[in-house]
């Protein structure tokens, strides 16, 4: 590299010096003796994206998951409610108002039966648990995502493993609310703990449990009851995802 150096400063001299016509066009990137040193290696450049409301049910979410210990997002698909609830998450751990993050769903095929999958527990859950990790790596970049879960800042797991937790000091967001009976959701409440901030999303119109199984409506409705639980409620017109899927939730 260094031999090529000199042989272009040397073609860059006798240019100038013999009149070329696009010698005064010819400058080097990094002049040497210069203040700005740049390197590959030491420099590390990051596209950071801010998280901005689309909508006012959007921005009341937003609002909500500020203020409120326990937010519930309710609402068709499209509308932001897992990335926004996640956004919200990381923008928590890395301001370090929480200690972590704990990201759950149910593990429940969406209308057909995969039969076993091979691997360890974290191979078989990770096609379930794949939407929150894709939310997670577009924030904070793959690398990183994958840094903070080995030293256990960010923690995902499915519901069936939050029976008998205490989460303290941390992020809980529990995605896919639609697919867990009364009974899961009610123990999944149950697990706030100090200092925490929980938000549940779902759709409760795409439930994939059997018809009266899902208890998502319902405690929907008994938490608008209480003072210090927001419930912001999604309608087609919150959609931001391809336009065609709000014009297909009018006639699905």
């Amino acid at each position: 590299m260094s031999k090529r150096s000199r042989r272009a400063r040397l073609a860059l001299a006798q240019g100038e010096s013999a009149g070329h016509p696009r010698a005064a066009e010819i400058h080097a990137l990094f002049p040497e003796g210069g203040d700005a040193k740049w390197s590959p290696v030491e420099r590390e450049c990051r596209f950071v994206r801010h998280v901005r409301p689309y909508n006012a049910n959007q921005k009341r979410l937003m609002e909500a998951i500020e203020s409120a210990s326990l937010v519930v997002a309710a609402g068709p698909a499209g509308t932001g409610k897992t990335y926004l609830a996640v956004a919200k998450a990381v923008e928590a751990l890395e301001a370090g108002s929480i200690g972590r993050i704990v990201l759950s769903r149910p593990a429940i095929e969406a209308g057909e039966t995969l039969g076993f999958l091979p691997g360890n527990v974290e191979m078989k859950l990770a096609p379930y648990l794949r939407p929150l990790t894709d939310a997670l790596s577009d924030r904070l970049g793959a690398k990183r995502m994958k840094a903070l879960m080995a030293e256990g800042a960010i923690e995902i797991a499915p519901v069936a493993f939050m029976r008998g937790r205490t989460l303290n000091n941390a992020f809980v967001v529990i995605d896919e609310a639609q697919n867990c009976t009364y009974g899961q959701l009610k123990m999944l409440l149950t697990r706030l703990g100090w200092g925490s901030t929980m938000v549940l999303t779902g759709d409760p119109d795409q439930s994939d449990l059997l018809p009266g199984i899902s208890g998502f409506k319902d405690v929907v409705e008994r938490l608008k009851l209480l003072p210090d639980a927001e419930v912001v409620e999604f309608s087609g017109q919150d959609i931001v995802r391809h336009p065609l899927v709000a014009a297909m939730l009018t006639v699905l």
